[in-house]
């Protein structure tokens, strides 16, 4: 933003002591006139009844203003040039941080988000604005660093589809007797693929951006409907869907959190055990919010390897895979919907196998039509 040159704040700062030392001062030589000088008259009657001489000095008004003003005069010329120079290094001493501040700010602004102003000192006002200031850097270096990896993952996983769409066309191209059925099967399933992964990307922008409106929901009826949606999914994989819980009411959009349960339910019926396996949806109250937790039967799968899954094209390598990977946004469409929702996401192994995904939003008071 163009801005007309001003004063700076040091200088501000300078002439704002300087000038309370004026005024200060001012009052207080008022005050020795007002409550002191006035007082001494400004004509002497000597009166000697013993008529003996008489010595020694006796001021009258008009000699003591003769006097005083000049003083005055000297003391306000003094206090100007004090304040003036005190100020100056007073303010420059006090604004020391400020311009640590600036120039972390115009680094950042060059595109280093790296450094950090790390002031020190006991807290104060400048202080506590440098600790935020670093922990929006922090914030900030780490949003751009996903935001990069973020990118060069979708690119990749748009430039896979795209890449086998090519080289089919290209054998269609230069095999003429090649099987057109196959073909046309393979090139569908590739762009069917494609166009998941699209769509996927599309939500997770949308959720981002929070970018919806908010109503009353209840995620126990939301359950309810993502199972009864994926039964048929779980019938063919031979998996077993368990539902229980209370009511849950929280405000949120109904579409995205449906998307969430949706993403959730699902990737628990996928990842699963070949035979016989279960998932259990389950919704609950807490003192402040409503809990939507979601855990199936698997493998053994490390912490460690439990804390990435929510990350963008993270895929669990060690889960049974009975169905296709899918796009990798599944449980980060989760994430980033739970965050808009103003929400915690959970993951942890079981003992037994699998894992159990816990999403707690803030929750509200039922609501009913009237």
């Amino acid at each position: 933003m163009d801005r007309a040159p001003g004063l700076s704040v040091r200088l501000k700062l300078t002439l704002s002591y300087a000038g309370f030392l004026m005024v200060a001062g001012a009052l207080l030589l008022t005050a020795v006139w007002v409550f002191l000088l006035r007082y001494v008259p400004d004509r002497a009657m000597l009166i000697n009844p013993d008529d003996k001489p008489t010595s020694g000095v006796f001021p009258v008004r008009s000699a003591l203003l003769d006097v005083f003003a000049p003083r005055a005069l000297a003391v306000l010329a003094f206090l100007l040039l004090f304040g003036l120079l005190g100020g100056w290094l007073l303010a420059g001493r006090m604004l020391a941080p400020l311009t640590r501040i600036t120039d972390a700010t115009c680094m950042a602004t060059n595109g280093s988000l790296s450094h950090r102003i790390r002031l020190p000192g006991r807290r104060d006002e400048f202080r506590e604005l440098a600790d935020a200031f670093d922990t929006m850097l922090a914030q900030l270096e780490a949003h751009v660093a996903e935001q990069q990896r973020f990118a060069a993952n979708a690119s990749h996983e748009l430039r896979t589809p795209l890449a086998i769409s090519k080289a089919l066309l290209d054998v269609a191209r230069t095999d003429p007797n090649h099987d057109t059925g196959e073909l046309v099967d393979r090139l569908h399933a590739v762009n069917t693929r494609a166009i998941d992964l699209t769509e996927a990307l599309l939500l997770l922008s949308r959720a981002n951006q929070r970018s919806f409106t908010r109503e009353h929901v209840d995620l126990s009826l939301i359950a309810e409907e993502a199972t009864e949606t994926l039964l048929p999914v779980a019938e063919k994989h031979g998996v077993t869907i368990e539902t229980s819980g209370d009511v849950a009411p929280t405000i949120g959009s109904q579409a995205l959190l449906l998307q969430l349960t949706m993403n959730l339910v699902h990737n628990a019926i996928v990842h699963n055990l070949p035979e016989q396996g279960t998932v259990w949806v389950n919704t609950g109250v807490r003192p402040k919010t409503v809990v939507l937790t979601v855990e199936n039967t698997g493998e053994n799968m490390s912490p460690r390897l439990v804390s990435t899954l929510a990350e963008p094209f993270q895929r669990g390598t060690e889960r049974i895979h009975i169905d296709h990977a899918g796009v990798g946004l599944g449980l980060a469409i989760v994430k980033t919907i739970t965050q808009a929702h103003d929400g915690t996401l959970t993951l942890t192994p079981r003992s037994a196998g699998g894992i159990r995904i816990t999403v707690e939003l803030p929750a509200t008071a039922p609501h009913t039509d009237r």
